[in-house]
């Protein structure tokens, strides 16, 4: 093992250093969340919280520095049959898993639970790292496209029969890769404006975002056709006679002025012969129009009631009772909110002490920060969760092998998407779906899986020095 000793220069100690700061961070606001005057010492006591929490920092700490001594072809050699294993650990869950918060995503192992996916993701991140690397940048073939994305498809198809929505999204960051290895930027295009249109159907209503199409068709083909002084003034009619039907609550007349004003553009272009414009305008104001009435009527009646309450939260907050759904995002927001610019100071967050916010310790561990530390405190949290992301891209694009480059890539998309939308939750920016908060949140599964992850990639980083 001499010959495979890791040498100092070869170690990131941004990269590590940013980790161990997160892990302590983490820490921390545990301990102060869960403290007892009579009781300073219950970190050593592994039958409390702090105390297994603490156990599986020591545990993760040691993990990491063990994986720092693996070779980084290891991962690529066996990346296939981890990923396969991962598999069958997951299909195992909704027969031989046990059911915490009504999801069924844990082994009972007697000691503790386990949850298979978060090994999941480091083995999706491995296995894809090592498929495209093999196929260099041949995303344009669609054999290997299709294949790539089934790599990751088919954990998020496993994981919904649990069913753990929070834990499928994750897999969705590994687009992020395949956008690195070439995948064309309509893909996402597209993708974005699909999340918007479910958005704003449901934020507004479906007529809304008729009127509102069929004026952007309308608009698009009037100005395409001509723009000058007199286009101007007939779309500051038109809008404002709709405008005045809408405050007058004449419906018809509202969404007839667009509706008109798109049949004579139309006329207009076909008879310059203007058919690619008019198409690619008018096809996406019908898509548009179409997908908003189809959102509504599949939140109506095929979402179940708990995942209409969760996008209630996050949308349509006012239709939520503040007593029951709402209370969690309420008093996150209460404690994030009472720490102010500075904060109330380490073991002084009343409102987490005293477990006013639910889950304080998991999914929304960031209030602490808020409470304990204020603005400088959240701020310097996101600041190091946005360096490790930023490090990690810098291993990615330095590395001088596809396979380490591709699981770099892959570990930054994880570490965004989780970081992303756990902090966006504690603050009703995301929907409350239930994901930790990387390297912070209590959890013995994430904190040990997310510190394997990234020693994997300082050590992969590290054989950049190896001759």
């Amino acid at each position: 093992m001499a010959q495979t000793a890791i040498k100092n220069k070869g170690l990131d100690w941004l990269l590590l250093s940013l980790y161990v700061s997160l892990v302590l961070i983490g820490w921390l606001m545990l301990y102060s969340s869960t403290y007892d005057e009579t009781r300073p010492f219950a970190f050593l006591d592994f039958t409390t919280e702090i105390g297994k929490q603490s156990m599986w920092v020591l545990i993760s700490l040691l993990v990491f520095v063990a994986t720092l001594t693996i070779e980084w072809n290891f991962w690529n050699t066996f990346s296939i049959p981890f990923y396969v294993i991962s598999l069958i650990l997951l299909a195992g869950v909704p027969f031989l898993g046990v059911e915490i918060k009504g999801n069924k995503s844990w082994y009972d192992l007697g000691v503790g639970s386990f949850q298979p996916s978060e090994v999941a993701k480091f083995c999706t991140a491995l296995a894809l790292a090592s498929y495209l690397s093999f196929n260099k940048n041949n995303l344009r073939d669609n054999k290997v496209l299709l294949t790539a994305i089934s790599i990751f498809t088919v954990p998020i198809l496993l994981i919904m029969l649990q069913p753990d929505a929070g834990s499928a999204l994750v897999f969705m960051s590994f687009f992020m890769l395949l956008y690195r290895k070439g995948l064309s930027g309509l893909v996402y295009v597209l993708a974005f404006s699909l999340i918007g249109i479910f958005v704003f159907s449901l934020t507004f209503s479906p007529f809304f975002i008729l009127v509102l199409s069929l004026f952007a068709a309308y608009l698009f083909l009037l100005f395409n056709f001509e723009f000058s002084p007199r286009t101007v003034a007939i779309a500051v009619v038109s809008i404002t006679a709709s405008i005045i039907a809408f405050k007058y609550q004449y419906p018809p007349v509202v969404w007839m002025v667009p509706a008109t004003g798109t049949l004579i553009t139309t006329f207009l272009s076909v008879k310059e012969r203007q058919f690619r414009v008019l198409t690619l305008i008018l096809v996406s104001a019908f898509l548009t129009i179409g997908l908003s009435y189809t959102t509504q009527y599949v939140f109506d009646n095929v979402l179940k009631p708990h995942q209409q309450e969760r996008i209630n939260i996050w949308l349509r907050p006012e239709k939520c009772d503040p007593r029951g759904p709402l209370y969690n995002l309420i008093q996150s927001k209460l404690a994030i909110g009472s720490g102010g610019f500075a904060g109330k100071g380490f073991l002084n967050g009343e409102m987490t002490k005293l477990n006013y916010v639910p889950e304080q310790s998991t999914d929304f561990i960031f209030s602490i920060v808020g409470e304990e530390q204020g603005f400088i405190g959240t701020a310097s949290v996101i600041v190091l969760f946005v360096l490790l992301i930023i490090r990690s891209v810098v291993v990615a694009e330095r590395a001088k092998l596809e396979f380490i480059r591709n699981y770099a890539y892959g570990i930054a998309g994880i570490l965004f998407v989780h970081t992303f939308v756990n902090i966006g939750m504690t603050m009703g920016l995301m929907p409350i779906i239930g994901i930790p908060l990387p390297l912070l949140s209590r959890g013995g599964t994430s904190l040990l899986i997310f510190s394997v992850m990234i020693s994997v990639l300082i050590r992969m980083d590290a054989s950049r020095y190896r001759s």
